[in-house]
């Protein structure tokens, strides 16, 4: 799955749950579609490659996760100014309620949990 087919993804699903808009919900769309664009990056760079992309909605809360190939574990790296690089996790954590790992045997899920009524949106 290409990243932009990802991308796409999670944009018809928030329109079809009704979480796009203005009010409180006017900024879900661009920090869930950051913090799923450094995911599925990071699963093509450092995974091996994009398994699955799951989005699950339930009240309050959507969950992205992005499973890859490869079992070793993210890590934040060290950003470098004027260097590209080094920024995914940092974003992640900046945007995200939460974030986690699950291990399996094809490889991991990297999971970010955002809540769908924050009040920095507005």
């Amino acid at each position: 799955m290409p990243v932009t087919e990802g991308l796409d993804f999670i944009r018809r699903a928030l329109a079809r749950w009704g979480l796009l808009g203005h009010g409180p919900r006017c900024g879900l769309l661009d920090d869930v579609l950051q913090v799923t664009t450094e995911l599925l990056a990071n699963a093509c760079v450092h995974g091996r490659g994009i398994r699955e992309l799951v989005l699950e909605h339930r009240p309050g809360v959507l969950r992205v996760e992005v499973s890859d190939y490869s079992p070793a574990p993210p890590y934040r790296g060290t950003p470098r100014f004027g260097c590209p690089g080094g920024y995914g996790l940092l974003v992640v954590e900046r945007l995200a309620t939460c974030w986690g790992t699950t291990a399996d045997t094809a490889g991991k899920s990297v999971w970010v949990e955002v809540l769908t009524t924050h009040p920095r949106w507005c």
